[in-house]
């Protein structure tokens, strides 16, 4: 499924599922963002405008990337991760706030994000350091240094209040399994999600009542040697201390519109008319998305003509939301090829990663497959009301050109590392 083309072997199904992802996402920006007649789709007063510049310079960011040689991005991934550490500094001295989120550069008229832009440097460094280990990271000292390769920049990003952006970064997490992380993290991980959901969605002492059930039966049951009672007290204790700790950081740290999110989430307002009225004050956006979404029906009103859209009923709907035009104006099926579409990109990746010779290549696809699964579970969920509202862009299809620079080029670095895997270095 490969062609040459002078002299690379590019990937050309996973070039062609961006190109279609790039085209369906700015067809429904036009619709999110158009008011009346369209006169030139290079109209810099309208969001579809100024994507369709957008997108004209990612593919010259395409040709750079792939005329750059496969060895620079392990070269110089430590100098890429340490320019965009330095990037996301910078925000607090000169530093644009938008939306109450210190994450912009402002120059000459337009903005950039670097938190978008750190994702692939990171991808970059993790790979980089993975594969300088030459091993499959078993040992606690190289999980606490890859570890914080990624706390880095999530920290700083959540320092200038982009909570969405910060989580992320737990997409790596998966990267981490892929290269040998023992499977009692992942249970650790699951066990954390349920103790804190539990804790919220009734109280401490079912989340311990549960948490003790599950220790003590493993414990108990689970294992063949001899049981010794200290180590699932000691456990119990620890699930205490968490799901107290759970409850204060929800009650104490977290910002009002954050605590109505998972509120909303979890349904735990018991009024039913201070829950609707929450949702109508406080998750506007999230309301009238999901009425968009369920208007579309099987097969959608058509192009140009959802009636929430052209209404402007749904605020931004060209960015973070942009999947309710998607379910308004084409339906479930054109929702469906959305989603296939992205699963079948998702699934290349992963197919190439595994046919990659060096360590570097294979920990940055699974990288890239990572984050981009990552923003498509959680956007998609939010837009449905599936998930907590957390703010962030559905890969080459939400406006902004930061974000489509970003996944552009995170994306295309692996199909340039990918078109040299038959000559690896």
């Amino acid at each position: 499924m490969q062609r040459d083309f002078r002299g690379l072997n590019f990937d050309w199904i996973t070039i062609a599922l961006f190109l279609l992802l790039v085209g369906f996402g700015w067809l429904n920006i036009m619709s999110a963002s158009h008011s009346g007649d369209i006169t030139s789709y290079f109209d810099m007063n309208h969001p579809y405008g100024k994507q369709s510049v957008f997108i004209i310079f990612t593919f010259g960011l395409i040709i750079l990337i792939l005329a750059l040689d496969a060895k620079f991005y392990e070269r110089f991934a430590s100098i890429i991760y340490f320019i965009s550490i330095l990037s996301l500094l910078g925000l607090f001295l000169f530093g644009k706030n938008v939306n109450g989120a210190l994450g912009w550069y402002s120059i000459g008229g337009m903005t950039l994000q670097p938190s978008e832009f750190a994702k692939f440097a990171t991808s970059l460094a993790l790979a980089k350091y993975i594969s300088d280990l030459q091993t499959n990271m078993k040992t606690f000292k190289d999980q606490i240094k890859a570890a914080g390769i990624i706390v880095l920049p999530a920290v700083l990003i959540l320092l200038q209040n982009d909570a969405g952006s910060t989580v992320v970064y737990a997409a790596f997490f998966f990267v981490f399994y892929r290269e040998g992380l023992q499977q009692i993290y992942l249970v650790i991980a699951i066990f954390l999600i349920l103790l804190a959901v539990l804790a919220l969605k009734f109280n401490v002492v079912v989340a311990v009542l549960v948490a003790a059930a599950l220790i003590f039966g493993h414990h108990f049951f689970g294992q063949r040697k001899r049981p010794q009672i200290i180590q699932p007290i000691a456990v119990l204790l620890a699930c205490v201390a968490v799901s107290f700790g759970i409850k204060y950081f929800y009650n104490n740290i977290l910002q009002f519109h954050q605590k109505d999110r998972i509120s909303i989430w979890l349904r735990l307002e018991s009024d039913p008319d201070k829950l609707h009225e929450m949702k109508q004050t406080i998750l506007y956006n999230l309301n009238e998305s999901e009425k968009a979404i369920s208007s579309g029906g099987l097969t959608g009103k058509g192009f140009l003509q959802g009636t929430r859209t052209t209404g402007k009923f749904v605020p931004e709907q060209h960015t973070d939301y942009i999947f309710s035009t998607v379910g308004e104006e084409w339906g479930f099926l054109g929702s469906a090829l959305v989603v296939l579409l992205f699963v079948a990109l998702l699934l290349r990746i992963l197919y190439l990663a595994e046919l990659q010779k060096s360590q570097f290549s294979r920990v940055y696809g699974y990288c890239v497959a990572s984050l981009l699964f990552f923003h498509f579970l959680i956007n998609i969920g939010m837009v449905m009301g599936l998930i907590p509202t957390i703010g962030i862009p559905l890969p080459f299809f939400s406006y902004g050109g930061s974000a489509l620079w970003a996944f552009t080029i995170l994306l295309f670095i692996f199909v340039k590392l990918d078109s040299n895997r038959i000559n690896e270095w």
